[in-house]
């Protein structure tokens, strides 16, 4: 089942030489060096770590992220990225999308020149790995309630609290932590094997098992002044790294499902019934229908919305309708494909079913799909619902 993209709309023939070079140079990546070994690694609940340098060196983390050694192309490239990254699975868009959106770019936006030198070209390059520690187990949607406090002890300060499903977290080198202070939020850069400082990973996961969960832990960490990021003031920080990465998972859900489409196009075309292929029976075409209909309408969106963001425009409402719409539309498709597939949907010989369990995830993290729905509402009424 040769893999030559869902283009219905001929969007494909809008993009720039360079942006259509990336599209191939990574759907050959995830064919090659990802998509052979991705079902193994989901049954054993584990991360293919040893690509990262590999991913690195094709420039795909933190593409978007200028700064030393960063690859520094368009928002609209990056977008590209992480649309092929998730056909694959959504864990490894996930692992990119944690390096570049919620690592890398802070470091290169709210970090000193010394921090940027010393972390951007080595997580660039895929040597060293990231994670961001916002989420805590009691506060999710709600992040201005974080009880994850640093307190400063001379020059120093004092990082003591937890935070709960975090991607990378147990194979991170550095993570961006987030916490409460005396002037208000504040992010700081912990290093792995800082006294105090713990990582456990989180089991039994029915989704992204092909993905790095874990829970760091701060107990009393004392950090240099140099771990904190300077340009980093206020809730708004943390917030504006999220609108990055959910700008990425607006792509990525869109290759989920464009490769759902396909097994399940190439299925129905093959599994016969009542003496004929399936896809020549009327429901069967309503639903690849439906998926190619809605596969459209959201590849327009994210392009649309990566253009604008290449043109200066960064509003966080526009992401979060793409995310909101995209994500729903993906997890949707996941679910005809499977009906499409019968039976033979809820094994993992085929990548619905495994892209249905990442999306239920999706369709949570970063902003939950009803969090997206009241940020597009505050925007068009001007009467935030959620405080």
């Amino acid at each position: 089942m040769t893999y030559s993209g869902v283009d219905f709309y001929r969007l494909d023939e809008t993009l720039s030489d360079e942006e259509r070079g990336v599209v191939q140079t990574v759907r050959r990546f995830v064919e090659d060096r990802f998509a052979p070994d991705i079902r193994e690694h989901f049954r054993q609940g584990t991360f293919p770590m040893e690509l990262s340098p590999e991913m690195g060196g094709l420039g795909l983390l933190g593409a978007a992220v200028h700064g030393p050694g960063c690859p520094g192309m368009s928002q609209t490239i990056y977008g590209l990225i992480c649309r092929e990254l998730e056909r694959g699975d959504s864990g490894l868009r996930s692992f990119v999308s944690v390096q570049g959106s919620l690592v890398m770019w802070p470091i290169a936006t709210f970090g000193t020149v010394e921090q940027q030198q010393k972390w951007l070209p080595e997580l660039a390059a895929g040597k060293r790995v990231g994670c961001f520690g916002l989420t805590e187990p009691d506060h999710g949607s709600d992040p201005g309630a974080m009880k994850t406090r640093a307190v400063r002890d001379g020059n120093e300060w004092i990082l003591t609290g937890n935070k709960m499903w975090i991607t990378n977290a147990d194979v991170a080198d550095v993570a961006v932590v987030w916490a409460r202070t005396e002037e208000g939020v504040a992010g700081f850069l912990v290093e792995a094997g800082t006294p105090g400082f713990t990582a456990h990973p989180i089991g039994g996961k029915f989704s992204l098992r092909a993905s790095d969960t874990g829970e760091l832990a701060f107990d009393e960490v004392r950090l240099p002044a140099s771990a904190l990021l300077p340009g980093a003031r206020g809730l708004k920080a943390p917030l504006s790294c999220l609108n990055e990465a959910r700008y990425g998972i607006a792509w990525g859900a869109i290759g989920a499902a464009s490769d759902c489409y396909h097994v399940a196009l190439e299925y129905a075309r093959q599994r016969e019934q009542f003496g004929k292929p399936i896809a020549g029976f009327q429901l069967v075409q309503q639903k690849l229908v439906t998926m190619l209909t809605e596969i459209t309408k959201a590849q327009a969106l994210a392009l649309q919305l990566g253009r604008l963001k290449d043109s200066g425009t960064h509003e966080t409402p526009l992401t979060s309708l793409a995310k909101r719409n995209n994500v729903a539309m993906a997890l949707d498709c996941a679910r005809q494909a499977r009906e499409i597939l019968g039976a033979a949907g809820i094994t993992d010989e085929f990548s619905p079913g495994r892209h249905m369990a990442n999306l239920e995830s999706v369709y949570t993290y970063e902003g939950t799909h009803d969090i997206h729905t009241l940020i597009i509402g505050a925007e068009i009424t001007g009467l935030p619902a959620y405080r």
